[in-house]
């Protein structure tokens, strides 16, 4: 690791940040490849992360997700904006970024194999509102792409917010007292509960309670219908609402 750290350091001061990020543009696969491998070796380093953010190289890493197919591009890019989430002073841009992606039916498994899921709930422990905010969002996002791909035969098993231990954080928010994040992790809640392979895992973990108070109390009715929908398309909750004699 020490080997590959050496030359990229000597790099990055030979040839400037500026003229790295510019080369994620290059027509060269090989160069694009080379710069996104450097800028992911860089923003492993703490020290460098804000400088990164600062120089755009954010907004570069993005583009480069959104442009290239090239899945080992993708990859290292997702693994680079995922390191640079870890940095407090850009959490709340970084956590914008991520629940943007989170959204992105194409890179959502590239982002949670480098660490997307985890940056998102890594960031809950600065309890910062706008930040809590966007990790909220991004799970929503995550949860209706998630739903979406389910819905169209292109997804079964588990969701992955529920495999990489997303769920206790949800519950734990889904009556926080800041609405806009109440409001993304209902909406979270409702998206994992159209997946009938998450029933259960949902129940053990007290999400049906939630859910039933949504379906009651939420302020915005569409939320409010959604959740009874969603509640009353289930075998396995219908299952346990009636064990429990909850009406819905």
């Amino acid at each position: 690791m020490n080997g590959q750290k050496a030359p990229t350091a000597s790099l990055f001061e030979h040839v400037g940040l500026q003229k790295i990020l510019s080369l994620l543009e290059s027509e060269d696969a090989n160069v694009r490849i080379h710069a996104v491998k450097v800028v992911a070796n860089l923003a492993a380093e703490e020290a460098n992360q804000e400088r990164i953010v600062e120089s755009g190289g954010l907004t570069s890493l993005l583009m480069v997700l959104r442009s290239f197919e090239d899945e080992t591009i993708r990859r290292v890019a997702a693994g680079a904006i995922a390191n640079l989430a870890m940095n407090e002073a850009n959490q709340e841009l970084i956590m914008g970024a991520i629940a943007n992606l989170c959204g992105n039916d194409k890179l959502q498994m590239k982002l949670r194999s480098e660490g997307g899921i985890r940056a998102l709930l890594g960031m809950v422990r600065c309890g910062h509102p706008d930040v809590l905010s966007q990790v909220a969002r991004g799970i929503a996002n995550f949860a209706k792409c998630e739903s979406r791909a389910s819905t169209q035969g292109l997804k079964s098993g588990r969701s992955l917010l529920i495999e990489d231990g997303a769920l206790p954080w949800i519950v734990q928010n889904a009556n926080n007292e800041a609405a806009p994040i109440r409001r993304h992790i209902e909406l979270a809640l409702c998206h994992l509960a159209q997946q009938e392979v998450n029933a259960k895992e949902m129940i053990s973990g007290g999400a049906l309670w939630e859910l039933v108070r949504i379906s009651r109390d939420c302020s915005r009715e569409d939320i409010r219908a959604l959740a009874r929908r969603t509640l009353n398309s289930s075998s396995t909750f219908r299952s346990e609402m009636r064990r429990l004699r909850i009406e819905c």
